[in-house]
C-alpha cells in the first residue's frame, strides 16, 4: 500500500493477532450450517490503531444486536503477515466470509477465484458514492473484487509560524498550488539553518510513480497484451523537479532522502524543515507527537496538469467459498454506510471514499486537523498502470529504488535514471 508503513511495524508487538490458522476454531462461515440458528459470518479486519479497533468492534457489535439472524464474529488479523495466512486459508479452504485488505493485493486472490464477483451483491446506492476510478482499483477482469472504502492521498504538512514569517499564504482546501508555487513557496521558506522542503524518500519509487500521474506519467505502458517500461518527458517531470530542489535551488534538504516520514518530524517540530510531503495519514503523527503551542497545517496535494495521484484503497472482499454470500453483502452495506464509513476513516487517518462520508466527516470534525483537505483530495485519486503490472514489485526492488535513490543522492544523470528504468522493466516483464 502506498501508505507509510512505519506505523503498522510499530503497532506489530501490541496488537493481538489471532492467526488464519487458528480459523477452524471460528464458527463455520465457510462450510455447512445448521439448519436452525443464525446464519455465522466470520470478519477478518486488519483494523489495528487503538481508535479504529473501537470502531470497528463497536459497528460488529452494533450490528449483531440488530441482526440476531446473521451474526459476524470479529476475527483479527495483521497486515504484517496477512497475506500468507489469507494464502493458506483460501488453499485450505476455511477462509474468512468476509476479507479487510488493500485492491493491490486482492488482484491476485480474484484470479486464483478466491475472491466473489460483488458486481451484482452491492446496492445501487454504494456504488454511487464511489468514483469509478476508485471501483476500477479493486476491479479484476471485469470482476469487482472488494468494495475499496478508505484511501490515502498524498499532502503537505507545514509549519504555520514558518509560513506566515515569510509571508506564504495558506491555499484553501480545493485548491493547491502547482509545483511551480510549491517550488517557489520552498525557495520563500529556507533560509540558514532551515530548508523549505524536506523529502522523506528512504523508499522513493511508491512516491514517484505516484506523484508522476500530476504530469500524466505513466512508467507501465500496455501494448497487445505486453507490458513494457517507458521513460519519457511526462515521467522524468517529478524526479526532475524533486532533483532540482535539492541541488539547484537548495530548497530542499539533502540529508532527509535516507528518511522516513517519522525521521524528519524531530527536524519538523524543531523549525529545521518548514514542509513535509507525505501520506495524509501523518497528521496523526502531528496531532500526537507535536510539541505544545506548535501551528501545523494541511496543504492540498500539489498539481502539475492534474493533482490526479494513484489510489490504494483499503477494500472489504467476500470469499467465493462463503456459503452466505448474500448475508456478507448485508453486513458490508451497514459497514459502510455513510456514517460508518466517516467513523471508519476517522479511526485510521485516511480518507473515505464515499461521497456523503467525506461530507459527514468534514461535519463533525468541523473541517479541523486538515480534514477538509483529505476529504477534497480523494477527488483525484484514480488506478495507476503501475499497480496493476504483475511486474511491478520485483521491478520496485530490484531496479527502480536503487536507480532512484543513485539519482537522488546526485550520482546518475536523469537519462541514466530512465535508461536503468527500462532496462529493469526488460529483465522483469520479459
Amino acid at each position: 500500500m502506498l501508505r507509510t508503513r512505519f506505523r503498522r511495524l510499530a503497532a506489530a508487538t501490541a496488537v493481538a493477532v489471532v492467526g488464519l490458522g487458528a480459523l477452524t476454531a471460528c464458527g463455520d462461515g465457510g462450510g455447512d450450517e445448521a439448519t436452525s440458528g443464525p446464519v455465522k459470518l466470520r470478519f477478518l479486519s486488519l483494523a489495528w490503531q487503538k481508535e479504529s479497533l473501537q470502531v470497528n468492534k463497536d459497528l460488529v457489535a452494533k450490528w449483531n444486536a440488530e441482526h440476531p439472524d446473521i451474526q459476524v464474529e470479529y476475527v483479527q488479523g495483521d497486515w504484517n503477515s496477512v497475506h500468507d495466512q489469507l494464502l493458506t486459508s483460501f488453499e485450505g479452504g476455511d477462509a474468512p466470509d468476509i476479507v479487510h485488505y488493500e485492491a493491490s493485493a486482492i488482484g491476485e486472490f480474484s484470479k486464483q477465484g478466491y475472491l466473489a464477483d460483488l458486481s451484482g451483491l452491492v446496492s445501487e446506492d454504494l456504488k454511487g458514492q464511489i468514483d469509478q476510478g476508485v471501483w476500477d482499483t479493486a476491479t479484476v477482469d471485469g470482476k469487482v473484487a472488494g468494495v475499496p472504502f478508505l484511501l490515502e492521498s498524498q499532502v503537505v504538512i507545514a509549519n504555520k509560524k514558518l509560513l506566515d514569517a515569510a509571508g506564504v499564504a495558506v491555499p484553501p482546501a480545493d485548491g493547491g498550488w502547482t509545483w511551480d508555487e510549491f517550488q517557489a513557496n520552498a525557495q520563500k521558506l529556507t533560509k540558514p539553518g532551515q530548508y523549505g522542503v524536506a523529502w522523506a524518500l528512504k523508499s522513493p519509487t511508491n512516491r514517484v510513480l505516484n506523484l508522476a500521474l500530476n504530469y500524466d506519467g505513466k512508467f507501465f505502458y500496455t501494448d497487445g497484451g505486453r507490458t513494457e517500461v517507458k521513460v519519457g518527458d511526462a515521467e522524468k517531470e517529478i524526479p526532475k523537479r524533486i532533483h532540482d530542489m535539492i541541488y539547484t535551488a537548495k530548497s530542499a534538504s539533502p540529508e532527509a532522502l535516507g528518511m522516513s516520514g517519522a525521521d524528519t518530524l524531530p527536524g519538523f517540530f524543531g523549525g529545521k524543515y518548514a514542509m513535509l510531503p507525505g501520506s495524509v495519514s501523518l497528521r496523526q503523527q502531528m496531532v500526537e507527537q507535536a510539541p505544545a503551542g506548535f501551528e501545523w497545517v494541511t496543504l492540498p496535494p500539489v498539481k502539475g496538469l492534474s493533482a490526479k495521484q494513484a489510489a490504494n484503497p483499503q477494500t472489504l472482499s467476500v470469499s467465493e467459498d462463503s456459503k452466505h454470500k448474500k448475508q456478507a453483502a448485508q453486513f458490508l452495506e451497514y459497514f459502510l454506510n455513510p456514517t460508518n464509513m466517516a467513523a471508519l476513516a476517522k479511526g485510521d487517518w485516511l480518507v473515505p471514499t464515499g461521497k456523503q462520508a467525506n461530507e459527514e466527516l468534514v461535519k463533525v470534525t468541523a473541517g479541523k486537523q486538515g480534514w477538509d483537505v483529505a476529504a477534497d483530495s480523494a477527488a483525484d485519486l484514480t488506478v495507476a498502470p503501475f499497480q496493476q503490472a504483475d511486474g511491478y514489485p520485483e521491478w520496485k526492488t530490484k531496479y527502480a529504488t536503487p536507480a532512484l535513490q543513485q539519482y537522488f543522492a546526485n550520482k546518475i544523470t536523469l537519462d541514466q535514471l530512465g535508461t536503468q528504468l527500462v532496462d529493469g522493466g526488460k529483465q522483469v516483464l520479459r
